[in-house]
Formats: C-alpha cells, sequence, structure tokens
C-alpha cells in the first residue's frame, strides 16, 4: 500500500508539522508521534490526534495491526508538563487526564493487536503507552521510568497499565523510586517483549508486524478482546468465559478455513 499521512492537528506554532503521521503497508498502519523537539510529549493536540486515529483505525478493516513510535530521539516523555503548567486550573487538569485515560483504554479496546517500537526515553506516561501497547520492543538504548515521585507528582495513572504488565513488586519498585531501568531490565520484568541493537529495530517491528498481519483479522479482535477481559476474572470464570468464545470462534468462517487449510496441507485464505 502507498503510505498516507493522516489529517492531524499542527504542532503548537507550526501549522505546516502536523503533532501525529500515519502510513500504512501491507495492513500495518505505523502511528508516528512527531513532536521530537518535545520528547513526543502529551500534548492535548497530541492525545487528540492519536484519539482520532484509534477511533478510524478501528472501524477499518484493512488494518490488522498497529505500530505506534516516537519520532526523534525519544519514544515517548510522559506528559506535557509545560503546557499543563500553563494552564493549571483544575478543570484543565482533569480534561488532561480523561484525554489520557480515554486513549488507553482506546488502544487496549482496539480490534488491532498493537506494538509499541521503542527508542530513547519512555517516561511517566510514555512508559504508561509502552505497558499499555500489547507488545513491545525496544532498542538496547531505550530506558523506562515513571519519575513522577521525584517531583511530588506520583504516577498514579500510569500505574494502572504498569501493574498490569510487570509484577506487583517490579511496578511498585519503580513507582516508589523513580529511577529509570535499562532495555535489559524492562525486559526482564516483562515491559517490553524483545531488545534488539538499535540498528535492528526497524527489521524486528517489521518481521513481528508481518506475522501477525498474516493471520485472521477477525479472530485476532477475538483473541485480543478475549485476553483483556479473562485476564480481570477469576479462574473458574474465565475458563466459562473462554469457553464460549472457543465456540464462537469455531463457529466462524476463517477457524473453518483455517482447519482445512491445515488439514489440506495448504496456506489458508483468510476473510478480508
Amino acid at each position: 500500500m502507498t503510505a498516507a499521512t493522516a489529517p492531524v492537528p499542527p504542532i503548537a506554532g507550526d501549522p505546516q508539522v502536523p503533532v501525529l503521521l500515519r502510513s500504512d503497508s501491507g495492513g500495518v498502519a505505523t502511528l508516528t508521534m512527531n513532536r521530537p523537539q518535545a520528547r513526543n510529549a502529551l500534548s492535548m493536540a497530541l492525545m487528540a490526534a492519536l484519539q482520532d486515529a484509534l477511533d478510524v483505525i478501528r472501524v477499518d478493516p484493512a488494518v490488522r495491526v498497529v505500530i505506534l513510535q516516537g519520532a526523534g530521539p525519544a519514544f515517548c516523555a510522559g506528559h506535557d508538563l509545560k503546557e499543563m503548567r500553563a494552564e493549571p486550573s483544575r478543570e484543565a487538569t482533569e480534561a488532561v487526564f480523561r484525554a489520557c485515560a480515554r486513549l488507553m483504554l482506546s488502544l487496549t479496546r482496539l480490534p488491532q493487536p498493537v506494538i509499541a517500537r521503542v527508542h530513547g526515553i519512555a517516561t511517566a506516561a510514555g512508559c504508561q503507552l509502552v505497558a499499555t501497547c500489547d507488545l513491545a520492543i525496544c532498542a538496547e538504548s531505550a530506558c523506562f521510568a515513571t519519575p513522577g515521585v521525584q517531583i511530588g507528582l506520583f504516577c498514579s495513572t500510569p500505574m494502572v497499565a504498569l501493574s498490569r504488565a510487570v509484577s506487583r513488586k517490579a511496578a511498585l519498585e519503580m513507582l516508589l523510586v523513580g529511577e529509570p531501568i535499562d532495555a535489559p531490565e524492562a525486559l526482564r520484568i516483562g515491559l517490553v517483549n524483545r531488545v534488539v541493537p538499535e540498528a535492528d529495530l526497524d527489521a524486528a517491528i517489521d518481521a513481528l508486524a508481518s506475522r501477525i498481519a498474516g493471520k485472521a483479522r477477525r479472530v485476532l479482535a477475538i483473541g485480543k478482546e478475549a485476553f483483556g477481559r479473562q485476564i480481570e476474572m477469576g479462574l473458574e470464570e474465565a475458563y466459562g468465559y473462554t469457553a464460549e468464545v472457543m465456540v464462537r470462534n469455531m463457529m466462524m468462517a476463517d477457524a473453518q478455513e483455517g482447519i482445512n487449510a491445515f488439514l489440506g496441507k495448504r496456506p489458508p485464505r483468510w476473510e478480508p
């Protein structure tokens, strides 16, 4: 497919430069946070652009996988504190965190799997983005932190995603200490799936995205939704729920095609 940039809001002060870029190729939509001079901090404009893009992608049958990345030297430095200081009212602050919560829930509930491509820093809400994405691959130079405690602002909303991505003690250490962890440590605690040399990051991301994009779109959607729901359930309830999901999945045309292809020793032909 030909890469195309979606209509998105501009960077404050420069109406010619969009805060978010979108390109599509082979069933993969790549969203690039484009505020490199601010380390891709989540301004209200950037969160709105991401939200709009996800709302469009959600109903786009051509998209099977989403890649989220940052332009410039960093993935994402968290919320735009300069913007928040410029409008410090309670109402404005509430609007920021409502937008952030909606964005994170949209990523979680998006039918398509989302892969974070991480380089440089991913701090505070940037670390929250990584933890919220379904998968993450990072460069060896990447580092992660929830540093709010160091400036008197505990990372309470990043805690939601972080505590669901890594162990309780690993999450609490990051939150209570607030110091950065490096890529190998992020891999050890399960915050990322893989660490690769910087030069290999694009190839690793493309390979993973292509492998997922080759699967049936509806099956990916039903599986992602089921994973998110069952993990919040008790054991017995989870088995009851996932058994029903398996039945629904088994009745789908893609499952019938997949089984027939397996038995016939041929590649499957998924529905569009």
